[in-house]
């Protein structure tokens, strides 16, 4: 009896698929995917699919920015309830009377948005490319920044600009606890403190490095400490010790206590492998963007992969 694995992998073949997977699905999907990274390897990865079937294996936003990418291609997500807290803290209606209030503003939104919203934008970004997109920007011209309130506040002391921030957050990046972060450090005293830029500021401050999921993997990699505390999804320990086995990984510990003491997106763990298998299985459910929304879409996108070269 072939196992749920070799089952899907057949499946792929079979189907012409590709599957995208992000850092914080779980390590079996992880594992049988074509290609794991963060919102801006994803991004330009689905750009380069040349397969008939693409499994995103993510979060909504996510599928829909590689339909937006690929509209002649199917794009499927093994669960259609996967959302995204950021993305749903930006209701597009409230988001165009927001940018109607300041019509001298560039928009530039986070890629953890909904279609609707990278429609209204003029330019997209994710937490690798926010900094080099926000000063490509000219001094004198005012921006809008959306949907992420702390990486708009991280962006803004990096930068000096003032922005405008919409008041969104992601729960999995406002769930970590400082006092217990410092009761681990007291624990691991030599180990590196690395965050992602969805964090809180207060987070962000203990921090020796803050990057994307992408580039905290790579600073792990060639930093020569041999200890890190992670304050991003847990999901990405799994690609990391991949990278570096021999080095000692912590989660940085949430306020809640939960199963692993550590901070899960539950949207992002809502997609299982028996999941993957039964969507390639019946190429369902698939991702459509009205084609109105997705030609306004495309622009801002394109823009931030030219400027991401």
């Amino acid at each position: 009896m072939k196992n749920l694995k070799e089952r899907i992998l057949e499946l792929k073949k079979e189907k012409n698929a590709v599957i995208l997977a992000h850092y914080y699905q779980e390590a079996d999907i992880q594992d049988i995917a074509d290609y794991v990274g963060d919102s801006l390897g994803l991004s330009q990865e689905a750009m380069k699919v040349d397969a008939d079937i693409i499994l995103f294996a993510g979060v909504h936003f996510m599928a829909e920015t590689a339909k937006i990418l690929n509209p002649t291609k199917k794009v499927i997500l093994p669960d259609l309830k996967a959302g995204c807290s950021l993305a749903e803290s930006c209701p597009p209606d409230l988001f165009k009377k927001f940018i109607d209030e300041h019509p001298d503003h560039i928009v530039i939104t986070y890629v953890n948005c909904s279609a609707e919203i990278k429609a209204l934008s003029d330019i997209v970004c994710t937490s690798s490319n926010a900094l080099k997109i926000v000063e490509s920007i000219p001094k004198e011209t005012p921006i809008i920044f959306a949907p992420d309130k702390n990486l708009g506040k991280y962006i803004i002391s990096k930068t000096g600009r003032d922005m405008l921030l919409w008041d969104g957050s992601c729960v999995v990046h406002e769930a970590f606890s400082l006092d217990k972060l410092i009761e681990v450090h007291k624990q691991y005293p030599d180990a590196t403190i690395i965050a992602h830029p969805e964090s809180e500021t207060h987070i962000l401050q203990t921090a020796s490095y803050i990057g994307s999921t992408a580039g905290m993997i790579d600073y792990v990699k060639t930093n020569p400490n041999n200890q890190f505390i992670v304050a991003t999804e847990a999901g990405i320990l799994h690609k990391m010790q991949q990278e570096v086995p021999h080095k000692i990984l912590i989660p940085a510990p949430a306020k809640e206590d939960n199963t692993c003491a550590c901070s899960e997106c539950g949207y992002m763990k809502m997609n299982t492998l028996q999941k993957v298998y039964d969507c390639l299985l019946t190429e369902s459910p698939e991702i459509d963007v009205p084609e109105n929304i997705r030609k306004k879409a495309l622009v801002p996108i394109e823009r931030m992969l030219e400027l991401s070269k």
